[in-house]
């Protein structure tokens, strides 16, 4: 992998917080993002996360109401999904760094051959997993996964021009909560 010495590439020193905070044996829920956010102060190593005190991006507003006409749950007034994580909620971006300002600068440097070992590892090494794969990018990742020991969901991207075609509505948090609890697993507690 050749990983340009940049001092504005994000996330830094949070590139692999994804894998540090939900170990593989943790692991319940994946969700895909692409990229880390790509704006000074935002990207925190976890698809879709932003630090507390960052404004929430469009398409995390967008996941959260879902979660809310889903779940129920309150929406929270940050963008930090470090308790999903925590929980065992594995919120991977399939290019760990990216390129200040510059939206999937780092896609041709290797990251996508790392992560798409990470999650063929998950899928051939693990059981009863919730693959939570948004927008066509993410859905391409589908080829990686057993479906047979696995649960794909599907579904448009959050973002703000394509959560109207079919995210919203789409109940993921609901049905990886079930599909753990037809299978004895924990669930998820979803509300942040």
């Amino acid at each position: 992998m050749d990983l340009p010495r940049r001092r504005d590439s994000w996330p830094g020193a949070l590139i692999f917080n994804a894998f540090n905070t939900t170990p593989f044996e943790q692991v319940k829920v994946v969700i895909l993002g692409q990229d880390p956010y790509h704006n000074p102060g935002e990207a925190m190593g976890l698809s879709f996360s932003v630090p507390e005190g960052v404004r929430v991006p469009p398409s995390l507003r967008n996941i959260y109401k879902e979660l809310a006409s889903d779940t129920g749950a309150t929406i929270p007034n940050h963008g930090d999904l470090t308790k999903w994580a925590e929980q065992g909620v594995f919120l991977l971006n399939a290019m760990l760094t990216v390129e200040r300002n510059k939206p999937s600068s780092h896609k041709d440097i290797g990251w996508q051959n790392f992560t798409d070992a990470a999650i063929r590892s998950l899928s051939q090494g693990r059981e009863h997993l919730v693959f939570i794969l948004w927008g066509a990018f993410a859905q391409r990742k589908e080829a990686l996964i057993d479906g047979s020991k696995h649960l794909v969901i599907k579904s448009p991207h959050p973002s703000p021009f394509s959560a109207d075609r079919g995210f919203f509505g789409s109940r993921p948090f609901s049905r990886a909560n079930a599909y753990l609890r037809e299978h004895g697993l924990g669930e998820i507690e979803w509300q942040l």
